[in-house]
């Protein structure tokens, strides 16, 4: 059976102005979405509600694109999107920017450090800077986060209106837990927003990966519909001191501002 949450209805497609496109992208989404990577043919024709027929030639078109990768009974997805996806983060010159920036940074340059993008209410890394020693049970380049369990997450949900976040995370509302130390409630994500707001940058404390702490802080928007990316860094609760976060968060800002506004 389909390992994705997405459900879907039969006919999928049937509306758009490009069918095919439509479906060969559910296509792809069903199998980022699987947990083993791998669908059948007979699963994803469930998944698009539509008949085997038609699924398998929409499989063999994506195979021939290189962008799914057939073993035995399953399909994967295909190396072709890991060259799509480089090709993207290539042309953003908010990641090259940053990869120089914690590169040379006093304290960044020593850490695990990540920027990411708002994508509804899940955060999606676009990139990770990976210090000495790096942090390495954290999200990695192209991993999606409930933004309720991640600093950036969080620090990028500030930015937006409270009638917002009230549509997204409505009081009364569970959040997905991971640790003993995640948020459980929209009431106590909105309390922590409210303190973000005040103090700047975004602190999460062991919500995600236990002995982990992470901070955040968001860059600037370019234009009125420009991307929503945030900055965050991790730090092994253990070693981790206050006098440290402030380094951190002041390096942040510094390479936040200077994404934001690159004219300085």
């Amino acid at each position: 059976m389909p390992d994705s949450h997405a459900v879907r209805s039969p006919g999928l497609g049937s509306s758009s102005p490009a069918p095919a496109v439509t479906r060969a992208a559910a296509v792809l989404e069903a199998l980022a979405n699987s947990h083993t990577g791998q669908l059948t043919l007979s699963d994803l024709s469930r998944e698009l509600g539509i008949p085997k027929s038609s699924t398998s030639n929409l499989l063999l078109a994506l195979e021939e694109a290189r962008l799914i990768t057939r073993q035995g009974a399953d399909f994967t997805l295909g190396r072709k999107l890991v060259e799509l996806g480089a090709a993207y983060l290539s042309r953003l010159d908010e990641v090259q920017e940053f990869y120089k920036y914690c590169e040379q940074a006093p304290t960044l340059s020593s850490e695990t450090v990540r920027i990411a993008m708002l994508d509804g209410d899940h955060v999606i890394y676009l990139a990770r800077y990976e210090g000495h020693p790096a942090v390495r049970l954290t999200s990695n380049i192209g991993d999606k986060m409930p933004v309720s369990l991640c600093g950036v997450g969080k620090a990028l949900l500030a930015q937006l209106r409270d009638h917002d976040i009230d549509a997204m995370f409505p009081d009364g509302m569970e959040l997905p837990v991971m640790t003993t130390n995640s948020l459980r409630t929209a009431e106590e994500l909105k309390a922590q927003v409210a303190v973000i707001r005040k103090q700047g940058f975004a602190f999460e404390d062991e919500e995600s990966t236990l002995g982990v702490v992470c901070l955040a802080v968001p860059v600037p928007t370019r234009g009125a519909h420009g991307p929503s990316l945030g900055l965050s860094v991790t730090a092994l609760k253990a070693t981790y001191s206050q006098e440290q976060g402030a380094q951190m968060v002041k390096e942040l800002k510094e390479l936040a501002r200077s994404l934001g506004s690159p004219m300085g």
